[in-house]
């Protein structure tokens, strides 16, 4: 996982593997990812790099910041291919990191794909009416209490979230395409939010291939692969322990509850 170490202790000719086995939160984490990334490009002696992903997703922003930044990499330094190695989970934001290396090998059961965006809420008003339970909720600004779980959804608002969350899908399809180019091989289902196997996403276009270590050692042809870890922080530990549902929960209370997530 991306944590923040940020040295490397490489010799000649060395693959840089960096893992990222996580939600994609906030800018904290994108920042990690993207330190790590520059100071893999800034070694002398690095040949490649591999993203090798396990996500489901998460922020847009987030994954768009790194997203920008592989691209903006692989144009300064043409001669450092990046590539994604999905393990099991390559899913929406984890996705829209993917297409920016140079190939996505995967494997055959991976998961791969879910293009689309996310609103997550519960509305409790028919609850709070039959316990006799008073809503009581001052703004100001008609629009402030939008999607506030105790008060109705008006149909203006829905329509309103639905309008941002197509923005941000035609986004999202955007990166995919400037991405995969012409390798894409599916119609628009690829687009619906739909996720497939690993072999699938090949046929479709949204991988390139199988993984193995055939990446490094033989499209790249490198003899050793530097593996790049650093000590997971407390929430990352929560995460592993308690599983990614309660970790995601503990996400949302801390402040993202509400925001659009690319999952």
């Amino acid at each position: 996982m991306f944590n923040g170490k940020s040295t490397f202790d490489i010799s000649s000719d060395d693959f840089i593997v960096l893992e990222l086995e996580r939600l994609i939160t906030n800018k904290e984490f994108a920042d990690r990812v993207i330190t790590a990334l520059r100071e893999a490009y800034e070694d002398d002696s690095t040949k490649g790099i591999i993203l090798r992903i396990n996500s489901p997703g998460g922020s847009p922003v987030q994954a768009g910041y790194i997203n920008d930044e592989v691209r903006r990499l692989r144009k300064k330094h043409p001669d450092i291919p990046v590539y994604v190695v999905a393990a099991d989970l390559c899913a929406s934001g984890g996705y829209y990191i993917a297409v920016a290396a140079d190939a996505i090998y995967v494997d055959k059961a991976s998961l791969i794909g879910s293009i689309g965006v996310r609103i997550g809420t519960f509305g409790f008003v028919e609850a709070l009416r039959e316990l006799g339970i008073e809503r009581r909720l001052l703004t100001a600004g008609q629009n402030k209490g939008i999607l506030d779980p105790f008060s109705p959804l008006p149909e203006g608002q829905r329509l309103f979230l639905q309008g941002i969350l197509d923005q941000l899908h035609r986004q999202f399809i955007a990166v995919v395409r400037a991405g995969r180019g012409e390798r894409l091989k599916g119609g628009d289902e690829v687009f619906s939010g739909l996720f497939w196997s690993g072999e699938e996403s090949v046929a479709l276009g949204l991988a390139d291939g199988l993984s193995s270590s055939y990446v490094a050692r033989e499209l790249i042809g490198v003899k050793k692969i530097i593996e790049y870890s650093a000590e997971k922080d407390l929430l990352e530990r929560l995460s592993d322990r308690l599983g990614a549902a309660i970790a995601e929960s503990l996400l949302r209370l801390s402040g993202t509850d509400g925001y659009p997530v690319v999952r």
